[in-house]
């Protein structure tokens, strides 16, 4: 995953201090001098703005710190914007959607038309990750992306959760097409 983009807006300072402190922020840092200069960013590329003033409506201020009470200290700041980002993923992974399920990354659970199939890490994994891909993936692909295993070992346990997935999703959602096996491998 990418790291998240914090912007600065007219608070160049609070900018210069937040650059000193790079290498140890969890987040991308970006200054922006002017609110016209935010309407040009791609808004799918900002996580949070911070600035002095109430953002116009054009923007979503939900992901907004606005400060109003200053000074404020740089590790209370550091931490709400933390705070915002933790709050910012786990809402995005609670309702991911792949073809016509809903799947939270959070509790692991696939669901379509109020039936709910309860995942195991690994096989998120796998349907993230073969999501990703146009075109189908084959065992070794998986063992190695997936698994993060070298190509020398046994595939037998690739095979086994893939066979398992799709499995448990013909037998909640009935369902034979969600992950199909081709001679090239596997694909959503």
């Amino acid at each position: 995953m990418s790291r998240s983009k914090v912007i600065i807006l007219n608070l160049k300072g609070l900018y210069n201090i937040l650059l000193e402190l790079g290498e140890f922020l969890k987040f991308e840092l970006q200054y922006q001098e002017s609110e016209k200069d935010l309407i040009a960013e791609n808004k799918e590329n900002i996580h949070l703005i911070i600035s002095n003033n109430k953002i116009s409506n054009n923007t979503d201020n939900k992901n907004s710190i606005i400060l109003t009470e200053l000074p404020i200290k740089i590790l209370d700041l550091i931490e709400k914007i933390n705070i915002n980002l933790l709050k910012q993923k786990y809402s995005s992974q609670s309702n991911f959607e792949i073809k016509q399920y809903k799947l939270d990354l959070n509790s692991r659970i696939m669901s379509f038309q109020k039936k709910d199939l309860k995942l195991t890490e690994r096989e998120i994994e796998i349907i993230l990750f073969l999501n990703k891909k146009q075109n189908p993936q084959n065992i070794d692909v998986l063992q190695k992306e997936v698994w993060g295993y070298s190509e020398n070992l046994e595939t037998h346990t690739v095979e086994t959760h893939v066979y398992r997935l799709r499995k448990k999703i013909k037998d909640t959602f009935k369902d034979n097409n969600f992950l199909v096996s081709s001679k090239d491998g596997y694909k959503i």
